[in-house]
């Protein structure tokens, strides 16, 4: 393992939002497949505490393509700063990883 696949991580105010944003990541070859789940989240912006539950994504996809799939996130995304991050895939099933892999040329 290289680190040529990334797990990136982002949320949604919404499923809606999410279904639509990770299923163009898909439809765009940008990402193999990404994993929705609802989850509640604290954090501080503009100098106060929110507090709210939201959808998160974990998408899988190739390093290379990073670029482009968090350009699509901001480009749909309602919020003013997504959170998007990633990390490196540094071990995992040979097949899956080279299904991710082909599925994103």
């Amino acid at each position: 393992m290289n680190g040529k696949h990334i797990v990136v991580y982002t949320t949604f105010p919404n499923l809606r939002t999410a279904k639509r944003i990770v299923n163009g990541l898909v439809q765009n070859r940008l990402a193999a497949c990404g994993n929705i789940f609802k989850l509640y989240s604290i954090y501080r912006w503009q100098e106060k505490i929110e507090k709210h539950p939201e959808y998160a994504a974990l998408i899988k996809t190739k390093a290379s393509k990073y670029q482009g799939v968090e350009k699509y996130i901001k480009d749909h995304h309602p919020y003013d700063v997504p959170e998007i991050i990633y990390w490196h895939i540094t071990g995992g099933q040979r097949e899956y990883l080279d299904w991710i892999y082909s599925t994103t040329d």
